[in-house]
């Protein structure tokens, strides 16, 4: 049987079919390089498991310890890091070349209540036309945004133009 090095779960007791691996014991002790018959009956002898957890090492590490708590605690752990990590989402806001006062005032303030909830924010520009001659006024309409959420924000990326699109991209100012 392979090695399932892709699957989450850990070899454990009889499925180690490795030569030899390095045993550590119950209270973290090394018992030295041996046999998985031998570590496995001395695992046995404490009435707890013998678990492979550095299948990568030369040779395999192996660890007496009660793989019901062990894999008990594993979960706790990853739902505990599952529960603290933020998902940071990418918000677009589209903007035209000509757009007016109230409506760029408009964009400016959802683009900040974006930033404010810790997401970042495309802002694009699509040019339709004969508006690909102006695209340096794309290039102000991005400056002038960027501006106006200039407390709240820094430019990750510099307005681009790609095809007929021009995009730059904003994330929330660093807490310091």
């Amino acid at each position: 049987m392979a090695s399932n090095s892709n699957s989450k779960e850990l070899e454990i007791n009889e499925r180690i079919r490795d030569k030899e691996v390095r045993l550590i014991g119950v209270d973290g002790q090394q018992m030295g390089v041996m046999s998985p018959r031998d570590a496995l009956r001395i695992a046995r002898e404490r009435d707890l498991d013998l678990v492979k957890v550095a299948p990568q090492a030369k040779p395999p590490v192996c660890k007496i310890l009660d793989y019901g708590k062990y894999r008990f605690e594993m979960q706790k752990k990853e739902k505990e890091a599952r529960k603290n990590q933020k998902v940071v989402e990418l918000k677009e806001i589209r903007l035209s070349l000509n757009i007016d006062t109230n409506d760029f005032n408009t964009k400016v303030n959802q683009a900040a209540k974006f930033l404010q909830q810790g997401h970042k924010v495309k802002v694009s520009i699509r040019f339709r036309g004969r508006e690909m001659a102006h695209t340096n006024l794309g290039i102000d309409v991005h400056k002038r945004f960027a501006e106006a959420l200039a407390g709240q924000a820094v430019i990750d990326k510099q307005p681009k133009l790609e095809g007929r699109s021009m995009m730059m991209f904003l994330s929330p100012t660093p807490n310091k």
